[in-house]
């Protein structure tokens, strides 16, 4: 926690309860003899979905990296379920990207099956999951389209159908709706609210969209850079529903100018 009098307001320590569904603790990066992240820490418990926003550059998805074990830290652990063995917890990690990377020789299903087919699941229960989960993503009726068939917005679906399929407890999101248009990433926003409604996952999503974090998250962290770490908290407790409504409202503006005057704060001291 900073202890200059100039900082902002609501400038909240992160320490934060351990025994999370997600448990980061004192996690270290370093890249050709300069630090990237130093002294994170986060917990994210069963069910609950956490923005994290930062300046560029400040190590976002390097973390989300680390977390899914694309890279190895310093220093530090990473702990799903208590589980901090890296090649058991590989297993309970799913990863989305700001590009959808569907194999474009593969259809909708198949890309679909991909994390089942490393997990050993046997065809006939696999093609059923696909299936049922589809539904609920809206994208039921293209399991056997090309993915240069498709929309940006239902590429994207596809793509998350293809994280979530494996059942694992952590679902890392990277910028997820950032290529997208404005009317198609607020339909997949509120979209993505209702299907992660009915599951006890611990998500973590990294956007530059503020509102995309207040609008998605319980919590949101701020990240400063040089080096990366996480430096505040803010807790989302909106009233009503998270629609485009949610938006405009006096608790969500508040919520806003907190966070953007942190992220000021901390770029002018990088």
């Amino acid at each position: 926690m900073s202890s200059n009098q100039n900082s902002p307001d609501n400038y909240i320590d992160t320490g934060g309860p351990v025994g999370g569904h997600l448990d980061v603790s004192g996690l270290a990066f370093d890249y050709e003899g300069v630090t990237i992240l130093s002294g994170v820490d986060l917990s994210i418990a069963r069910g609950e979905f956490v923005g994290l926003v930062g300046p560029s550059g400040c190590g976002k998805s390097t973390l989300l990296n680390l977390i899914a074990g694309v890279l190895s830290p310093a220093a530090g652990q990473i702990r799903v379920s208590g589980v901090s063995e890296s090649s058991s917890r590989l297993g309970q990690v799913s990863h989305m990207q700001q590009k959808d990377l569907l194999l474009p020789w593969r259809t909708v299903a198949s890309n679909g099956q991909l994390g089942l087919e490393v997990q050993g699941a046997e065809p006939r229960e696999t093609a059923t999951k696909i299936y049922h989960l589809a539904r609920s993503f809206g994208i039921s009726d293209v399991l056997d389209s090309m993915p240069w068939q498709l929309s940006g917005g239902m590429r994207q679906r596809a793509s998350l159908l293809r994280a979530v399929l494996p059942d694992n407890r952590v679902l890392l999101l990277d910028e997820p709706f950032g290529a997208l248009d404005a009317i198609t990433r607020g339909s997949l926003q509120q979209w993505l609210l209702n299907v992660l409604d009915r599951s006890d996952k611990a998500v973590l999503l990294v956007t530059h969209d503020v509102e995309e974090a207040i609008l998605l998250s319980d919590r949101v962290l701020v990240m400063a850079p040089n080096p990366g770490r996480v430096v505040a908290e803010i807790k989302v407790a909106l009233r009503g529903p998270r629609n485009s409504e949610a938006c405009t409202s006096a608790e969500f503006v508040e919520l806003k100018k907190q966070i953007l005057k942190l992220l000021s704060y901390e770029q002018a001291l990088a």
